[in-house]
């Protein structure tokens, strides 16, 4: 199990938006997280990576890729980081550098040191997303669509276990989307889960996967009411 919430509370701040929290995660799962905006969904999926904390009181478990949320200690963060991807609904690039610069930075600061290696695993990567032509393009240079797949590719760098993502189409034009989600959903198949929120419900009907839905603080999964 890559994660494992028992009775979890997600605060925001001091305002409790999730309480009683039952979720899990296992590989090569492609998960959905629904509801309405101000729901908790990225609260909660901002637990999984540290952002917001998980005091030991609000959780009877709260297990993320082997570590105890409610125990990790901050200097233990980059490393349970380091092996997820998080893709923001805002692609997060640094402007100010190439697409190679932007993953370039993310490996050298995860401990890679070897040129060739570095630059093996680039291309690696960029290829897995169809966007090796895009390499030496400033992100001001590319589409929407194109920033998600580079922030996708960011995401796979050190072989995720898991990727988490936060309305990852949620800036993104019809077409575009579908097409991000169908990547996404193929990398699954390697083994990686994915744990996405979405606003975009048809494509619960074109990409079948758990779903779960966010309301009046709590979580359910309400996957057999799409995968009929």
């Amino acid at each position: 199990m890559l994660v494992e919430y028992k009775n979890v509370k997600v605060y925001q701040a001091d305002e409790a938006v999730l309480e009683d929290v039952d979720f899990h995660a296992s590989e090569g799962e492609f998960i959905y997280i629904i509801g309405k905006v101000g729901s908790g969904k990225s609260s909660l999926l901002k637990t999984m990576y540290c952002e917001l904390d998980i005091n030991e009181d609000d959780a009877d478990q709260a297990v993320v890729l082997g570590r105890d949320l409610t125990k990790i200690r901050r200097k233990e963060i980059p490393a349970l980081r380091k092996e997820m991807g998080i893709i923001f609904q805002d692609f997060q690039l640094l402007h100010d550098q190439t697409v190679y610069q932007n993953l370039r930075f993310v490996l050298r600061a995860t401990g890679w040191k070897d040129k060739k290696a570095i630059n093996q695993r680039i291309d690696e990567v960029l290829t897995d997303v169809g966007m090796l032509e895009k390499r030496d393009k400033m992100p001001s240079e590319l589409s929407g669509g194109e920033q998600q797949r580079i922030a996708i590719a960011r995401s796979l760098l050190n072989t995720p276990k898991i990727i988490v993502a936060d309305e990852p189409t949620g800036n993104l034009d019809p077409e575009t989307a579908t097409n991000i989600v169908a990547l996404l959903k193929e990398i699954t198949k390697t083994g990686t889960a994915v744990v996405m929120s979405t606003h975009n419900i048809l494509m619960l009907d074109k990409f079948p996967g758990i779903v779960y839905q966010c309301e009046d603080n709590h979580i359910k999964e309400i996957t057999q009411e799409y995968n009929k």
